[in-house]
């Protein structure tokens, strides 16, 4: 037969690789020929062969007769199960709304840790102004008795020195 295009066409083999798993051979329909794989009714010109040629796929002239689209679709419900990815959703809703109750709860103690701290604060500023308050009315007081001995001791020289006896300071 003589076309009107030259066409060689070369072969070349392609290395297969070996796989562990054994396959089946594909399906063959009864009306495919042996010889082309290409079902015996088809022609170049067939209104078949024209509806393959436009892109659209249809399941229904698939080499094997199987919708593949329909085979993955029931192979991923089959496998899928979305209970529990509820549960693990729930649970992480559960732990969400715990952690932040827990966050919630912190930053009120938090506020009030840092209203005590406020609080004894101003108490410790209003203890420390006690505590120099006293400590100038002892210094007062001091210097006044120191005075009032050195008078006595000037004054009465005998009877200061008689109840210095009687009665020892302790600073000596």
């Amino acid at each position: 037969m003589s076309s009107p295009y030259n066409v060689s066409y070369s072969s070349y083999s392609v290395p297969m690789a070996s796989s562990q798993y054994s396959s089946s051979p594909m399906e063959c329909d009864e009306t495919m020929s042996n010889a082309s794989g290409v079902p015996s009714g088809y022609s170049a010109t067939s209104a078949g062969y024209m509806r393959s040629s436009t892109g659209d796929y249809d399941s229904t002239h698939s080499a094997s007769g199987v919708d593949f689209q329909e085979y993955m679709q029931e192979r991923f419900s089959n496998s899928f199960n979305p209970i529990p990815l509820d549960r693990s959703m729930a649970v992480q809703a559960q732990t969400s709304g715990k952690l932040n109750a827990k966050h919630r709860e912190l930053m009120e103690l938090q506020q009030q840790a840092q209203a005590r701290l406020a609080r004894t604060r101003e108490r410790f500023q209003e203890g420390m102004r006690d505590a120099r308050e006293v400590r100038g009315d002892l210094e007062w007081t001091q210097k006044k008795v120191t005075s009032l001995q050195n008078k006595a001791s000037r004054k009465h020289p005998k009877e200061y020195a008689k109840a210095r006896a009687r009665y020892p300071s302790p600073e000596c």
